[in-house]
Parts: C-alpha cells; sequence; structure tokens
C-alpha cells in the first residue's frame, strides 16, 4: 500500500483524524478522549484491511453474510428463550423492548438494517452481474436468512431502520431502470433530483411531520427535538466544540442523563459532531459525503454494481444519522461509511495486475 497515495486520495478522512489527535489539547478530559480517539483510529484500520484485498467488495461480502449467518440466529435465540439477555424494558412504559445481540433496540434494527441492505442488493443487483459470481448465493441461504430477517425487523420497531431500508429499496429499484442500465451515472442525478423534489415538498406541504406521524412516531421524535434544543444550548466553542468525544464526560453527562435518560449520544451524528468538533467536525462530514458521492460517480462508469451499493450506503448513513448517531467509535455504520467513500484506485491497480496475472498463467497452461 502507497500511504503517500492513500492520504492524498483521502484526505478527508486522514485530516479528521488530525484534527481529533489535536483537540486533546482543548478537551477537559484529555486522557479519555486520547482513548476514545483511538478506539476510532481501529474503525479506519479495519477499513484499510478490508479494502486492500484483492477484491474488496467480495472481502465486504463475505464480512457481511457472516454477520447474518451469526447475529440473526443468535438474536432469535436470545429474543425467545434467554429474555435477560435479549430484551429490555422501557422505563416508563414498561414495554419490552427487543434487542438480540446487541445492547439496545435500535443497535438490533441497525444490524438488520446492514442485513437487509446487503442481501436486497444481492438479490435485485449482484446476481444479475457476472462480475459478482462470489455474491450469487443458493436460494437456501435466502430461504434460511431471508425469514428471519424479516421476523427481527418487525419485532424491533426501529422507524430509523425501516425508513432507511425503503430508501435503500428504492435506489436499488431504481438502479434497474433500463435509463439507469443505459447509463448508470444517471442513478446519482435522479436521487439528488428527488431530494430536491422533497425538499420543495417539505417547504410547501410540511411533509416531514406527517411522515412521522404516519410512522406511529410523535413530531418531536419523543422528545428527541427538545432535547437537541438543549443540547444545542450547552455547546461549547461553536469552531471546535469540547474535543473529541468530549461532551459526554463530568457534569454534562450528570445533566444529560438526570434531565433526559441519556449517557452516549445525541441521537444526531450531526449534533453530535458539532459538540465535539464543533463546525469543522460537521464540515468533515460535509467533506466525506461530497468526495465519496465523486468516488462512486466515477466507479458507476467501471463497475455500476458495486457503485450502486457504495452509493446506497452513503445516502443510507447520512439519513441514520439524522435520528442516531453513528460517526464516532467502533460502529458498524462508521466503517460501512468508511468503506462506501474510499478512493479505490490503490487497490484496483493491484486487483488489475493480479487478474492480468492469473489470465496469463492459464493461457500458458493451455498452450
Amino acid at each position: 500500500i502507497s500511504w503517500n497515495l492513500f492520504i492524498k486520495n483521502n484526505a478527508w478522512i486522514c485530516l479528521y483524524f488530525l484534527f481529533g489527535l489535536v483537540s486533546f489539547f482543548w478537551s477537559e478530559y484529555p486522557f479519555v478522549s486520547f482513548k476514545r480517539w483511538n478506539k476510532a483510529v481501529g474503525t479506519l484500520v479495519m477499513a484499510i484491511i478490508i479494502m486492500t484485498e484483492e477484491r474488496p467488495y467480495e472481502a465486504i461480502g463475505i464480512i457481511l453474510r457472516r454477520l447474518a449467518y451469526i447475529f440473526l440466529p443468535v438474536s432469535v435465540v436470545f429474543v425467545k428463550y434467554y429474555p435477560y439477555l435479549g430484551r429490555q424494558y422501557h422505563i416508563s412504559a414498561g414495554t419490552p423492548m427487543f434487542t438480540g445481540v446487541a445492547t439496545q433496540k435500535n443497535g438490533l434494527g441497525e444490524i438488520c438494517l446492514i442485513v437487509g441492505i446487503y442481501f436486497l442488493w444481492n438479490l435485485l443487483l449482484a446476481r444479475m452481474d457476472k462480475r459478482e459470481q462470489a455474491h450469487q448465493l443458493p436460494r437456501s441461504i435466502y430461504l434460511i436468512v431471508l425469514p428471519i430477517w424479516a421476523w427481527l425487523f418487525y419485532i424491533v420497531d426501529s422507524m430509523t431502520s425501516l425508513v432507511c431500508f425503503a430508501v435503500a429499496t428504492g435506489i436499488f429499484l431504481a438502479a434497474r431502470l433500463p435509463v439507469v442500465i443505459a447509463e448508470p451515472k444517471k442513478l446519482i442525478k435522479i436521487c439528488l433530483f428527488l431530494i430536491f423534489l422533497s425538499i420543495i415538498f417539505e417547504f410547501a406541504f410540511d411533509v416531514k411531520d406527517i411522515v412521522i406521524t404516519a410512522l406511529g412516531r410523535r413530531p418531536d421524535l419523543t422528545t428527541r427535538v427538545p432535547m437537541w434544543e438543549d443540547m444545542m444550548s450547552m455547546a461549547g466553542n461553536p469552531i471546535v466544540g469540547y474535543g473529541y468525544e468530549s461532551f459526554w464526560l463530568g457534569p454534562r453527562l450528570k445533566y444529560m442523563r438526570e434531565k433526559w435518560g441519556m449517557e452516549h449520544q445525541a441521537h444526531n451524528g450531526y449534533i453530535e459532531m458539532y459538540l465535539n468538533m464543533g463546525i469543522i467536525g460537521v464540515l468533515f462530514i460535509v467533506g466525506w459525503i461530497v468526495t465519496g458521492l465523486r468516488n462512486v460517480y466515477r466507479q458507476l462508469s467501471t463497475n455500476p454494481t458495486a457503485g450502486t451499493l457504495g452509493f446506497c450506503l452513503i445516502v443510507v448513513i447520512a439519513i441514520y444519522n439524522w435520528t442516531e448517531a453513528t460517526f464516532f467509535g467502533y460502529n458498524n455504520l462508521w466503517l460501512l461509511l468508511f468503506l462506501a467513500i474510499m478512493n479505490l484506485d490503490m487497490v484496483c491497480e493491484r486487483q488489475e495486475i493480479s487478474d492480468n496475472a492469473i489470465a496469463e498463467k492459464s493461457n500458458s497452461l493451455s498452450s
């Protein structure tokens, strides 16, 4: 791996971690901040290991399939037979919340979302692409995995994951349109037009509140909106924030635990980033998304199937972070975001050399 090329092609990612390292100087708890930064670097390292495989998307598929094969059945066992492991109860209402192998219900919803995106992409796109033979699974796999996934997705009642999965479904269906198959780059243009159209409808008809109510949630997202307002009033330096993952410490943690019952995250990835890293941190998120879209836009010309998956992950994770926070720590969606936005030039060149070597070897053997 050429580190100079990696840093050049993925400057927004590298600069973010460098800024996080520098933020120790103004954090009130520098040692805790450093430990959390060190854990987050581990997420980046895992992404680099996966993307430096000769066939990175094949490696991603193997990881996601194994996640499904292990987490889904074990979650069913925990929910049905070991409720002290697979369930929690709402503090005020006392109603059960199903967590499976996760620590809370939205964690199980996130697992179902990731598994659902992969298998839907596999069914609608990868199975039709001869270049993605590694993703063409036996039908028995779908008959076993998908019913388990559907049942868990139903009982977990995670509306954020459900909405994101609906968006992913729309993207994959759009990728199968004849006009997109003929010119894959039109997929991004179509989605951007739909986003622009939804913004107009929001200003004209307040569609957001209508959709939230239709999903069985309150317009204030179960007190999250007033909680966000309270947190924004507690913001420190608006430019650089409190320091890397330093907001949820000390008296602020005590206050949020007593008033809102929150201990770990703001349930909004952009607010979470603003509180910890300020406006500069939010600009890093924008940089990740913009450069990631630019990379997948180019990839749609050479490998539309893989490019569509990358585009879907970027869009879904950007939406998911509106009501959850995943831009930190060792989060599965943050890892997938890195996999989607990383520039693969350093990998593709190696893969092309490897493929040429295999072709030359097979030709020599046949002759």
